[in-house]
């Protein structure tokens, strides 16, 4: 049974997910490294943000029974480390100050947790308008 989410949880998860998001990209404009660099960050970001978002809905899939195959659901699970530890790597190898990697892996955690935590709500939000 499917409760719908409070409205300070619902805000709670989209700020979470504006803050790392407007917050990584924010950084990624003014950061002092090649177009390509930007590129590859931001990539990643999308690249994370889609996976966990596929991995939440397919991990749900599967507790209320819905079919989801080995396949896919390990494919998401693989992308959501390979997205984080891509990240890792690349943060790792840049030439940017201790502080500004920190704050790129902060925001990056915090835009995938907002984004887990937004299509939780709008899928909790659907299945308890779908009740009444």
């Amino acid at each position: 049974m499917t409760q719908k989410p409070s409205a300070a949880f619902v805000g709670a998860s989209w700020i979470a997910l504006g803050t790392g998001a407007i917050g990584f990209f924010i950084g990624l404009w003014h950061a002092a490294m090649q177009l390509n660099e930007k590129g590859f960050y931001f990539t990643v970001l999308m690249f994370g943000l889609f996976a966990v978002v596929s991995l939440q809905k397919s991990v749900r899939d599967r507790l209320e029974g819905l079919p989801v195959t080995d396949l896919y659901y390990g494919i998401c699970w693989f992308a959501t480390i390979l997205s984080i530890v891509l990240l890792t790597i690349g943060l790792w190898n840049a030439t940017i100050l201790p502080s500004e990697k920190g704050f790129y892996a902060f925001a990056f955690l915090l835009a995938l947790f907002g984004a887990v935590t937004v299509q939780k709500n709008i899928r909790d939000s659907l299945n308890a308008e779908k009740r009444n």
